[in-house]
């Protein structure tokens, strides 16, 4: 497949990469996305998996023909960002997308507390800082506004906020010189300039900024201490626990290391609801800055000689609690001062400058407003360069009326049997009832009778980047990489991913019972209890053909087909997705209990994957507005 001169003709290409890519769903949306004027140029993807680097690479550099690239590392690795700016090269990139893990706060599955994927949007915001993009699009699950009563989400902000553009903080430095100069004391306004810029400046300086501030506290803490008898100080344990607190706080890396192997420990052993796992939860947070600094706190306020000290314990507190925030929180206390100095409006202007990228707030999308059979919600939080227009939404490119139903997407493959895989169309099972749902639509869904329009299938069929490329290179699937480089060894077929499990009569008994009733409520565990067919499974869902799907998962048996009684094949799946049939999913179809982490088989490739369309909307937006 090559990409068409007149299609390229007049546009200027905005280079992406994509992170966390999985499957390639964002990827896939931003290539069919584009403008009169502009393309996306798709340079780079990344997973830690290998099976999506198989699929990617089958998709986009043997299908496509695209020279894109492909980085199958850790974004918690050490090495990631030096790996990944020396595949880019010199190259600008304009956008960046990404959606860090999310099982530990998804709706769908009980929430973890000190998950090791909790702190991915930190290493995809490192990225982000290293690259400073036009615009960045960071995905995840809605459940993510909650967790944690809705800290997590505005710790995301916080960071967000807390990017700077290093080109424009000089004013910022002189400005805080002069404000602190003149509201704070000299111990306040060492430690405060000496945060900020540990914050800001490049990691080869931080050390030096670490330093600056301690070495201001412990002076305070030794000025404090000289009216408390000397033998007494060494044998008090508020004493005691203050300055090992200030010590633990100054030894951040090494804190910040074991945190890091507990937490991956936790994940390796799958310590969750059991007895190990509020004691290793405990421990992870006594060494968070917070859980220190409160401490400390604590210990100030039960030394007695203190208390004629009042002035000076709640500065060094102050102070304390201040090493803990992020650089947006310490800009809160500023801006706090700069209202009292009368000089706030300055201080709003020089702080709009020097932050890299604004935000307005999350963005709640549901997929089914862009053309996709499916009820997925989605929250965006897009970053937006401060040279660049601030996106605050993104428009639904359908109407309720017009959503597509699952009837519309998947009733052309309705010709599969038990246990069986198909590799070429056949002819479905038609009901004329369902059938007046089929209608003729855009490439984005609305509907559309005359011009280009086809039918949701079609579309399926066909595919949607025909406007791009020319298809001069069949699809393939492979099982694994030593494969994909033997071309002989590349499975060319009609339809990818088109298999059904054998299912015995029991299983088939079961599910058919459970379609009957259109609910795994009550009324049908008492049939299926009567009948000796009971399962462990906590959910099943009868898809309903007049409708849209629930969020797609990545378990195949979740879900009943609305007219057969079996599980979803991975192309229907893909379907309720908006994948096109041209994309395959590569390695193995599906892998049983924790391999599915690892493997990451084709189930689970689909079911963690961005909505193609849904990524086109949220594409064009960013193509519309950037300069």
């Amino acid at each position: 497949m090559t990409q068409k001169k007149s299609f390229l003709k007049g546009k200027k290409a905005v280079a992406f990469l994509d992170l966390f890519a999985g499957a390639g769903g964002i990827s896939e949306g931003f290539l069919q996305s584009y403008t009169d004027e502009k393309y996306y140029d798709f340079i780079l993807a990344s997973d830690i998996n290998s099976n999506c680097e198989l699929t990617h690479r089958a998709r986009y550099n043997n299908v496509l023909g695209l020279d894109t690239d492909f980085l199958c590392e850790d974004i918690m690795s050490e090495t990631f960002v030096e790996h990944l700016k020396k595949k880019i090269g010199s190259r600008e990139i304009d956008v960046v997308t990404g959606g860090p893990s999310c099982q530990s706060f998804s709706l769908s599955g009980r929430r973890r507390k000190y998950d090791k994927r909790d702190n991915l949007f930190e290493h995809y915001l490192k990225v982000i800082t290293e690259l400073r993009p036009k615009y960045f699009v960071m995905e995840n699950v809605k459940g993510i506004l909650t967790k944690d009563h809705g800290r997590f989400k505005d710790e995301i902000m916080s960071q967000i906020r807390s990017i700077i553009d290093i080109t424009k903080v000089r004013e910022l430095y002189d400005y805080l010189n002069s404000l602190l100069g003149k509201t704070v004391s000299n111990f306040e306004k060492t430690c405060l300039i000496a945060k900020v810029r540990l914050e800001i400046e490049d990691d080869s300086k931080t050390e030096r900024f670490v330093k600056n501030f301690f070495d201001c506290i412990e002076e305070k803490f030794k000025e404090m201490t000289r009216g408390i008898d000397y033998r007494a100080s060494k044998s008090d344990a508020n004493v005691a626990t203050i300055r090992h607190g200030i010590s633990l706080l100054k030894h951040s890396a090494s804190r910040n290391k074991i945190r890091s192997l507990i937490i991956q420990e936790k994940s390796s052993s799958d310590i969750d609801n059991d007895a190990f796992v509020d004691p290793m939860n405990k421990f992870i947070e006594s060494l968070e800055d917070d859980s220190i600094v409160q401490r400390i706190v604590i210990a100030l306020e039960n030394i007695k000689e203190f208390d004629k000290q009042t002035d000076d314990v709640e500065k060094f507190k102050s102070m304390l609690r201040v090493y803990a925030m992020t650089l947006d929180e310490c800009f809160v206390e500023i801006s706090k001062l700069s209202e009292k100095a009368g000089s706030k409006d300055k201080f709003d202007s020089i702080l709009d400058a020097v932050r890299l990228y604004r935000i307005d707030k999350p963005i709640v999308v549901l997929s089914s407003n862009y053309g996709v059979p499916q009820n997925r919600e989605r929250v965006l939080f897009i970053g937006c360069r401060n040279d660049q227009e601030l996106i605050t939404n993104i428009p639904a490119t359908v109407s309720d009326k017009e959503k597509v139903t699952v009837y519309e997407a998947i009733s052309d493959l309705d010709f599969i049997g038990n246990g069986e895989t198909c590799t070429e169309y056949g002819t479905p099972k038609k009901n004329k009832k369902f059938d007046l749902l089929v209608k003729k639509r855009d490439v984005a869904g609305p509907l559309k009778s005359a011009g280009d329009s086809r039918t949701y299938a079609e579309w399926s069929r066909e595919g949607r980047l025909e406007h791009r490329f020319v298809f001069d290179t069949k699809p393939f699937y492979v099982k694994n990489n030593e494969d994909l480089a033997n071309p002989s060894a590349h499975a060319k077929y009609v339809l990818f991913n088109h298999q059904t499990s054998s299912q015995n009569p029991e299983v088939k008994r079961r599910l058919e019972i459970i379609a009957k009733h259109g609910d795994y409520d009550d009324a049908c565990k008492a049939e299926l209890k009567k009948e000796n067919l009971e399962s462990n499974k906590r959910n099943y869902t009868v898809l309903n053909p007049t409708g849209q799907s629930p969020t797609v998962v990545t378990m195949p048996d979740d879900f009943v087909h609305y007219s057969e009684f079996r599980a979803m094949t991975v192309r229907e799946m893909a379907r309720l997705q908006s994948f096109d049939d041209s994309f395959v999913f590569q390695g193995k179809r599906q892998t049983g209990g924790d391999k599915r982490k690892s493997e990451i088989p084709q189930y689970t490739l689909v079911g963690n994957a961005v909505p193609p369309l849904m990524a086109r909307a949220i594409g064009n937006v960013i193509l519309k507005s950037i300069k």
